[in-house]
């Protein structure tokens, strides 16, 4: 999975891509988690998670009733990085447990070390755009594809993002989807 997704994103053609690869090669982000608990919450999660994203992303907007106008380059960078904010934020931990002996031993889990609090959408958006120039909507694609899993206060201005860019909704769909039918 590595492999493919290094070369996606290889393939974009923006200033400061190689510098973003060489962040995130130096980086757990090929090793963390998608989560802690729910979707992904294995070693290698993160990089499957998006990757299945950006390919349903892809069918998404080829499948949309309205016509998405944006380039591969755009879809490979919303989906590959929209969680980019997951990494170094993971660490493993040990508790106790009962094996299927019913003997307690220490068992691995991960656990949340956030040194940079941010949030997650825009956190995302900060930590791509210390390498590479994102265009507008790109950045609303990731910040807002959490969708209404944001607090319900924010549901208007994530209703008038979605209006006004459609495609981060198809971002959020296809997050929500791979969530769920993919890394369980």
């Amino acid at each position: 999975m590595k492999e493919e997704f290094l070369q996606l994103l290889k393939s974009v053609n923006r200033d400061g891509i190689n510098d973003l690869i060489d962040f995130l090669e130096n980086s757990d982000f090929f090793k963390a988690p998608a989560s802690t608990r729910y979707h992904g919450n294995y070693e290698g999660g993160l990089v499957e998670h998006s990757l299945n994203v950006y390919k349903l992303l892809c069918e998404k907007v080829k499948n949309s009733p309205i016509k998405i106008d944006v380039s591969n380059d755009s879809l490979i960078i919303i989906a590959l990085l929209h969680d980019i904010c997951k990494v170094n934020y993971y660490k493993v931990d040990y508790r106790n447990a009962k094996n299927s002996l019913g003997v307690w031993e220490k068992v691995p889990y991960y656990t949340v070390d956030d040194t940079i609090p941010y949030g997650h959408g825009e956190k995302s958006v900060m930590m791509i755009s210390e390498y590479i120039k994102l265009t507008v909507e790109e950045k609303y694609c990731i910040r807002w594809h959490m969708g209404f899993t944001e607090p319900k206060e924010l549901y208007g201005t994530l209703g008038q993002a979605f209006k006004k860019f459609p495609l981060a909704l198809l971002v959020h769909e296809a997050d929500l989807e791979t969530t769920y039918f993919y890394n369980v």
